[in-house]
Formats: C-alpha cells, structure tokens, sequence
C-alpha cells in the first residue's frame, strides 16, 4: 500500500501530468459548453450545470459521460445511461461540497483527520441535499416532503460516495497544505473515484424505483 501511495502522489504532483490534466479539462469544458449551445439547448438550467461541474471535476471523464448518456442525441435511454445522469447530478452538487470542506476544514484551518471528514461530509451532505430539494421546491413541493425526499434518495448514493472520496484524499493528501499541488490533485483524484464508487448504488436505487435517472433527454426539444 505504501508503494501504491507513493506512485500515485508521484504522479498527481509531477508537472507533466498537472500541466497535460488542466488542458484536457479546458478543452472538454470548451466542447460541452459548445455542444450545450448548438446541438442540445433544450437541456434544462438545472443538468447543464450538473454537466458543467461534472467536467469541471473530472475533466474527459465527465464528457464521455455527458455524451454517451446526457445528449439527446444518444441512441436509446437506459438503466445505465439513467444511473450516469444520476450519480452526475450527485456528484455535482456532493463535489462542490467537498471542495469547499476541504479547502476550509484541511487547507484553512489544519484541522484534524477526523474533524477535517466531519466537516467536509457535512458540506457534501447540504450541497448534495439542496440540489434536490431546491427544484422540487421551485416545482410547488413542500418543503417537509421535498426534505424528505431527498434523504430518502440521496442519502446512499452521497455517503457511498463521500467515503471514497474523502477517504482517498486523506490517504494521499492527509499532510499537503494548501498551497502544495498535492493538496488539489489528490482532491480532484479522489472525486473521480467518488463518482465511480457511487455509479452502481445509483443504479440500483434506479431499479428499486427510489431513484428516476434525471429524465430521458432523447424526449426534449432543442
């Protein structure tokens, strides 16, 4: 493990893969800002930023994802291409969370292992939350229900992921201060590996019925 930890630290702070990572993320933001525009306009406010964050954190990855399940575009919907946009549209709102949790609880204020975890769950949690439940509010929900709903839907898919996530960070970042490029590297890593982590729960909560999937886009207009 400790070799494991040393070739990955290696890599997220060695210049050619910071430099090659931050072009590859400028590139894929400019082509989903570029298709939002021309070929799928009609996608909601609400999932372009969902796809706007999603590249943002995880770069290429989070194209292919838009592209294969969030253009109307796509060939057919399905189980899997439902479970993308709804761990995307978790990870958007649960990646802003951590972000900011880590950045205040470990890159701020040096707090401890755990204290850093509490505080950065914490934000996953409230960003994770409100990202569900200020739709079904704007949509005439009740505040009580729409609460409700979104622990009943979401709680799973952000733990699951928010143990990964966190848990890798502090693993390979546990001791980087703020102004190391570890510090964001391994954050941004870990996000990624959140995303997967948390992609089959999203699933199985989608064949359970908990969960809907984000809709189907091949159904919107441009």
């Amino acid at each position: 493990m400790a070799a494991l930890e040393a070739f990955l630290q290696r890599v997220l702070t060695a210049p050619w893969f910071l430099w090659t990572w931050g072009a590859l993320v400028a590139v894929s933001l400019a082509a989903l800002v570029r298709d939002l525009a021309t070929g799928n306009r009609g996608i909601k406010p609400l999932m372009k930023a969902v796809w706007l964050l999603t590249v943002l954190y995880s770069g290429p990855v989070g194209l292919l994802i838009y592209w294969s399940t969030g253009r109307r575009q796509i060939p057919r919907d399905s189980d899997w291409r439902r479970g993308w946009r709804s761990v995307a549209h978790c990870y958007s709102g649960c990646g802003a969370g951590e972000v900011i949790g880590v950045t205040l609880s470990a890159g701020i204020l040096a707090l401890s292992t755990l204290w850093v975890a509490a505080v950065t769950f914490g934000f996953a949690y409230l960003f994770g939350y409100a990202l569900t439940v200020g739709p079904l509010v704007e949509d005439g929900v009740a505040w009580g229900e729409a609460i409700t709903d979104a622990l009943y839907t979401e709680t799973a898919s952000i733990t699951v992921m928010e143990v990964v996530a966190v848990g890798v960070d502090q693993y390979l970042a546990g001791e980087a201060t703020i102004g190391e490029p570890l510090f964001w590297s391994a954050l941004i890593f870990s996000l990624s590996l959140g995303l997967f982590a948390a992609y089959p729960v999203n699933v199985l909560l989608i064949r359970m019925g908990v969960k809907e999937g984000m809709g189907d886009p091949t159904s919107r207009t441009s």
